[in-house]
């Protein structure tokens, strides 16, 4: 999911308003500042020419601060050009200093005072060099106010964030868990670890329940990680299939194509046992012959595609969407927005073809 450092100006919140509003704060106190000055120094006369610049021009400062927020949002400081944000902020503060300057020489103009007063070139590269200091401070001040407040507004949304992938999580543990231990899933399972254990064939009765131990021990571990690389991802998939094999043992038979530059891709865990499972229970349970399911993964670009496909009877739209599948659209769009997605189709044949693409990436990167 791609994040900018600072929302758009015209679509922010109007927090951003806080700090140039905060100039009326100088603009009140410099003001009165310039009035008791006059009154005290000018013989009780005001100098309401003084009082009306002196508070006009932090005024002008305010309304120049959009300047440090439109630049802080088109050069964040995440960028990866550090040297260009760099440059980019002090060309910002400079032209703030040029605004300054230039305002309050056409104030001076309309006042008749100082900065334009007798040498009207001479007047403005002194307020020019008079208002540096200030302006720079004031650019680089607001700026690190608006990179604060975004870092602790974005460091909120990835707390939201990650309290909702962890619930997610939680609820595909859950609906793998169930859908594990569906009743006729579980009497078969157990009917089957009977039969190898009437016929003698104790191994095969022992590697039976190993195989259901550790697929319910894996599903029930808690404090897992939200990803995991497609390699373990495909191990827990085949414990599952081995399980199903003893239900199907004629009528199913599995066909792997993993690209091995895929098999250190970072995926959700637990995102494939639904398309399998969703596979074989609208696939392959529905033929009366052997039936073929087949795995691919693959890497297209800078996606990672995965694919389930069954020679069953076809897509069903009414069917396939089933609260696995919902909670596996779920979690892809939490996880990668609009740069994920899965998709159903027939498959050339008959059959059905589940295809999911998320952005690729390894676990070293």
């Amino acid at each position: 999911m791609a994040n900018p450092a600072v929302e758009p100006l015209s679509k922010s919140r109007p927090y951003w308003l806080l700090i140039a509003l905060a100039c009326l704060v100088p603009a009140i106190l410099d003001g009165l500042k310039a009035y008791l000055q006059s009154r005290l120094l000018g013989n009780g006369v005001t100098d309401w020419g003084d009082v009306i610049f002196s508070g006009t021009e932090w005024i002008f400062l305010g309304a120049l601060t959009p300047i440090t927020y439109l630049l802080a949002s088109r050069f964040p400081l995440n960028n990866n050009k550090p040297a260009r944000v760099v440059l980019v902020h002090i060309i910002g503060a400079l032209t703030l200093c040029v605004g300054w300057a230039t305002l309050g020489l056409l104030l001076g103009l309309i006042l008749h005072r100082y900065p334009a007063q007798d040498n009207l070139l001479h007047g403005y590269l002194s307020w020019l060099l008079t208002s540096l200091p200030w302006s720079v401070f004031m650019y680089f001040t607001v700026l690190g106010c608006v990179y604060a407040f975004t870092y602790y507004r974005e460091m909120r949304e990835r707390e939201t964030q990650q309290a909702r992938l962890s619930a997610q999580l939680s609820e595909a543990k859950l609906n793998a868990l169930r859908m594990q231990l569906h009743p006729h899933f579980l009497f078969n399972t157990l009917n089957a670890i009977t039969v190898l254990v009437r016929d003698h064939r104790f191994d095969e009765a022992s590697r039976m329940l190993e195989l259901l131990s550790t697929l319910l021990r894996q599903v029930l571990q808690g404090d897992r990680a939200q990803l995991t690389t497609l390699d373990q991802e495909i191990k827990f998939v085949e414990q599952y299939l081995e399980i199903e094999l003893v239900r199907f043992p004629d009528r199913l038979q599995v066909t792997w194509a993993i690209h091995e530059s895929a098999r250190d891709a970072l995926v959700p865990e637990f995102i494939l046992q639904p398309l399998i499972e969703n596979a074989i229970r609208h696939g392959i349970a529905k033929r009366i012959e052997k039936g073929m399911l087949t795995v691919v993964a693959m890497i297209e670009g800078d996606q990672l595609v995965l694919m389930v496909q069954d020679d069953g009877p076809g897509y069903d739209p009414i069917t396939a969407e089933g609260v696995g599948l919902s909670n596996t659209r779920a979690r892809l769009a939490t996880l990668y927005g609009s740069a994920a997605s899965l998709e159903f189709s027939r498959a050339d044949g008959g059959g059905t073809v589940a295809r999911m693409r998320i952005p690729f990436k390894r676990r070293n990167q």
